[in-house]
């Protein structure tokens, strides 16, 4: 692996000023390659120098268009060069990014525009332009939609001619690090979206952290990363606005279909996703060798790795016929999985949601150690992370430098830092509801912080389920295993009230193409719920599941842009299921 070299020295506070400065910091070296963008010739290299052109064009063009500081202007797109471009140019013009998942509805994008009182909109295709419309009957204060089909950035600078490079720096220069830099809205998993403001200052701590403590990520001579996460999520903005700092390559995809290919010809040296992408690869790798007719092959290298990750923990070494058949299946099996990764990623990113300590410790043994940490929208993501040379399985880390972490009476994780954010626009009830006056955010979330300051998540506090007998479970320790096998998407666990626990399960058809009602298939699903029940008493063990018809995805409401089960709607929607599990 290519050493690390230093990260650039700027000229400017690291965690004071604005999110411009990271790009006129590079400046000194114009034709150093900052993006890469996918185009008809391939992938197509971008320096530092065009960007910042291409960015100052693009916001003289808001300027002209009466975007001034302070407004709200909302990006509605999947993840490609122009969102880059179009958030640093919203910030050169000195206003606030307002992002929106591009698969969200009108009413939800009538909401987002609204409730931040956007004055203009750039969104992607016809289709979303069509959506903006429609919503715009409920947002009285937008005033101009721009399309990247009908090539807004080329209308932009050419609107912006005759704005004068003083009047554009004026606005850039009175940006403050607590100026808002993006009202980030929470995908709603419990409710209507509540919009998080961000500020410069909370992005630039939070990468002033990140890029002290995971250097062998941004900090190699030729490290690179390909975006494919919704940029509408706080994680991805954060990787994008950290490789325009540390030099990091970044490129960008929407195109999931093709994502191994995409991974082949980038070749990224880090990459980042939610666990389910994770959980895609080894699934994927899995069904392929056994329909190949190599299946026992696969497992056992499987286990193989797993043990070879395990027997690491706490400085151990692998024994020697360990590491012999580690190296066999180095050839047979390994380098098959990190090509669908593009070859070169020894690192990766996972947040969103819990892994798991046997895909954690899986992708460590096969060469690809993915690194899990926490945060949340209103924490401008990462509060902590595991490191290369510092990683606990099983835990999302210790906090980032300058964060404080504690656990409340009730058991609920509280965190402390320059990068929580100072409350959600347009309402204050909510915001004193998870902020105190001392600046410690509530997360929801229920932790344990070891005595070398590793914080392992074990729930989510308003998910806790009751039984009828007074026992408390946690469901998410329930769900993690059952879904870490092939044949299962999804698992949602009930109870609350009931006499036992139960679970709706959903079927990854990629995995299984046979019928729902075959007995293999729940034999399958029983030996998930086995090994989940393993983990917990028998009080708060999965007494009976049902397997759904139909799987939960975006597309059909029950899961969120960032991948999280709706746990509300699916309640609600399949309440007839949940009561049929209890019925003797």
């Amino acid at each position: 692996m290519t050493e690390p070299h230093p990260l650039p020295s700027t000229s400017s506070d690291p965690y004071g000023g604005n999110l411009t400065l990271d790009v006129l910091d590079r400046l000194a070296d114009r034709d150093a390659v900052a993006l890469s963008r996918l185009t008809s010739r391939g992938w197509t290299d971008v320096t530092i120098g065009t960007f910042h052109r291409e960015v100052t064009a693009v916001a003289k063009g808001l300027v002209a268009h009466g975007i001034e500081p302070g407004d709200r202007v909302a990006l509605l797109s999947k993840t490609r060069y122009e969102w880059t471009l179009l958030d640093y140019a919203i910030w050169w013009a000195g206003a606030v990014t307002v992002p929106i998942y591009e698969t969200s509805s009108v009413a939800q994008i009538a909401w987002i525009l609204a409730d931040s009182g956007a004055a203009g909109c750039v969104a992607e295709s016809a289709a979303h332009v069509e959506r903006v419309n429609a919503a715009s009957a409920d947002a009285p204060s937008l005033r101009a939609v721009w399309s990247l089909q009908s090539d807004a950035v080329a209308a932009l600078v050419a609107a912006g001619r005759d704005v004068s490079d003083d009047d554009l720096e004026a606005r850039r220069a009175a940006v403050t690090a607590e100026s808002p830099a993006t009202i980030v809205y929470t995908s709603g998993t419990t409710g209507r979206p509540k919009g998080c403001v961000l500020t410069h200052g909370n992005l630039r701590a939070e990468l002033a952290g990140a890029l002290e403590i995971l250097p062998d990520l941004f900090g190699q001579d030729d490290a690179t990363t390909l975006l494919f996460l919704p940029l509408a999520h706080v994680f991805a903005r954060i990787i994008q606005v950290g490789a325009i700092r540390s030099g990091a390559t970044l490129g960008h995809t929407a195109d999931v279909g093709d994502l191994v290919g995409h991974l082949g010809e980038f070749r990224p040296t880090f990459v980042l996703a939610v666990p389910r992408v994770f959980e895609k690869v080894f699934n994927s790798a899995s069904a392929k060798a056994w329909a190949d007719g190599r299946g026992p092959v696969f497992d056992r290298a499987a286990a193989t790795a797993i043990a070879y990750s395990r027997a690491q923990v706490d400085g151990g070494r692998p024994g020697v016929a360990l590491r012999a058949r580690h190296r066999v299946f180095d050839r047979l099996v390994y380098g098959r999985i990190r090509d669908a990764l593009g070859g070169r990623a020894a690192w990766a990113i996972s947040g969103g949601a819990p892994l798991g300590e046997r895909l954690a410790h899986f992708y460590r043994g096969i060469g690809v150690t993915v690194l899990e940490g926490y945060g949340l929208t209103e924490t401008t993501a990462a509060l902590c992370v595991n490191t290369p040379d510092d990683q606990r399985i099983g835990t999302v880390g210790r906090p980032f430098p300058r964060t404080e972490a504690r656990v409340a009476d009730d058991g609920e994780l509280q965190f402390r830092g320059p990068q929580v954010f100072s409350g959600y626009w347009n309402d204050p009830e909510a915001t004193a509801q998870v902020l105190d006056e001392h600046g410690w955010f509530s997360t929801g979330d229920l932790g344990e912080i070891d005595d070398d300051g590793f914080v392992r998540i074990t729930g989510r506090k308003k998910e806790i389920l009751v039984t009828a007998g007074g026992k408390n479970v946690a469901p998410a320790v329930l769900e993690d295993q059952v879904r870490a096998h092939a044949v299962v998407s999804q698992c949602v666990v009930v109870g609350d009230g009931k006499p036992f626990i139960a679970a709706l399960v959903t079927v990854d058809r990629e995995a299984w193409d046979g019928p729902l009602d075959s007995p293999d298939l729940r034999a399958k699903v029983q030996a998930a719920v086995d090994e989940a029940n393993a983990q917990v008493s028998q009080a708060e063990s999965i007494r009976s599941f049902s397997i759904l018809a139909e799987d939960f995805t975006e597309d059909n409401g029950y899961l969120t842009p960032s991948l999280k089960v709706r746990r509300h709607a699916v309640l609600r929607d399949f309440h007839d299921h949940i009561e049929a599990l209890f019925v003797r």
